[in-house]
């Protein structure tokens, strides 16, 4: 069971596919309670990704963002659950921009053990098999993706686009970066994965279903997600409605 990334890839490229000419096509955005934006791609990425989940996988729980926002959280979640994000970064889709993703990661005993995040306008998709982290684009071959060393004098840091420079300055000189560029949704994560960015802090609110896929792609790739005080990063908690704390990825 552990080893489904291949076939979510397969689920979240179906769900771009869907997405993708909904793009730039004027769609009407409304807002949820806690005022994020949502589209009719967020719903219909959902409603696919739920239907080929349930089919494939009828005894797994799902976690997924808009049903969590219309119904709720569950109060408590068995060992292994999907937590799914069908359309993340939802504010980039709205503006017309290309970083927007769609995730399915599977969670056991707290930990992401398997994951898939597709970039619909660049038909990207990265996802976990036998233990490794692999990319294809647009249906292609797949091959292994890795993070890179640390360079020295030139490291990236992958950041919100609303992050203010003073906040930019203080992680800079708590993680040591050097460069930076701005980017939304789960793409960041993925990006690591593949050694062309190394670190990701976020201090601030996240959901669990915004980070899991990714975070099972880097950790497969070589990466790691904790807590900034370099703890492990555990998901499951019902009890806070899946939300999640401060945390920091990073690549070798």
């Amino acid at each position: 069971m552990n080893d489904v990334g291949p076939e979510l890839a397969e689920i979240c490229e179906a769900a771009a596919r869907l997405i993708l000419p909904l793009w730039r096509s004027g769609l009407a955005v409304t807002h949820k309670a806690d005022e994020s934006p949502v589209t009719e791609a967020d719903h219909r990425a959902e409603a696919l990704i739920l239907e080929a989940l349930r089919a494939r996988f009828p005894d797994v729980p799902i976690i997924s963002e808009e049903d969590a926002a219309e119904f709720g959280t569950p109060d408590a979640i068995g060992p292994r659950f999907f937590l799914v994000d069908p359309l993340d970064g939802t504010k980039a889709f709205v503006r017309g921009d290309p970083n927007f993703t769609v995730n399915i990661g599977l969670i056991q005993d707290g930990r992401p053990v398997a994951g898939a995040v597709a970039a619909p306008p660049t038909g990207e998709v990265w996802f976990t098999s036998a233990g490794k982290a692999l990319k294809r684009i647009d249906g292609g071959a797949a091959h292994p993706v890795r993070v890179r060393p640390w360079p020295a004098g030139e490291a990236l840091v992958l950041i919100s686009h609303t992050m203010k420079e003073e906040t930019i300055q203080a992680l800079a000189s708590q993680y040591g970066f050097d460069r930076r560029e701005a980017m939304d949704s789960s793409i960041k994560l993925c990006r690591i994965a593949e050694g062309a960015a190394d670190i990701y802090p976020r201090h601030g609110t996240t959901m669990e279903w915004d980070i899991a896929a990714g975070h099972a792609v880097l950790e497969a790739a070589g990466g790691r997600v904790t807590t900034p005080e370099g703890q492990p990063f555990a998901y499951g908690k019902a009890n806070e409605g899946f939300k999640n704390g401060w945390f920091v990825a990073r690549g070798g």
